[in-house]
């Protein structure tokens, strides 16, 4: 986990942020202190990690599913099905790439505790950038460190 903070830290003097984008009706630039804002959640979690096997850690930020609806998804809220075709795309400093479901951290379907970490066993994420942290997958890899683009996209309407 060291390296993947060492990659995404930035240099002196930049703040890094991310670019909350896509079918949203108030796109975002959104930085650590700007997550703080959403209410805070902890969570422990164990992973395992390819490059520095099981890995112990305490995680502190706001659900996704909370920032991104501050930014007015394009759905219409009083018709749940319409939300199962969104999809938000994670990227992030560190060069990993994730792709997960709206219907994955919805609190009416799956409410994956699902977090955008602000900080890491009591250690603010401020130079590095907020972390994407699955608690529920045993294997650390779709934990996003540095990230800088939650994009959501509505765009299946069509399945043929």
């Amino acid at each position: 986990m060291g390296q993947s903070l060492e990659a995404a830290a930035t240099t002196a003097g930049q703040v890094p942020e991310l670019a909350l984008t896509g079918d949203v009706a108030r796109p975002a630039r959104l930085t650590v202190p700007d997550l703080l804002t959403w209410p805070q959640y902890e969570t422990d979690v164990s992973f395992e990690c390819a490059t520095s096997g099981v890995q112990h850690h305490r995680f502190t930020g706001p659900l996704p599913h909370d920032v991104l609806m501050g930014a007015g998804p394009r759905f219409a809220p009083a018709r749940r099905k319409d939300r199962l075709r969104f999809l938000i795309a994670v990227s992030g400093a560190d060069g990993h790439h994730v792709l997960l479901s709206w219907a994955e951290i919805d609190p009416d379907f799956g409410q994956a505790r699902v977090l955008l970490a602000v900080a890491i066993d009591g250690t603010p994420l401020d130079r590095a950038g907020p972390q994407l942290v699955l608690p529920q997958d045993r294997c650390g890899a779709r934990h996003v460190s540095g990230i800088n683009t939650p994009h959501v996209d509505g765009g299946y309407t069509s399945w043929t």
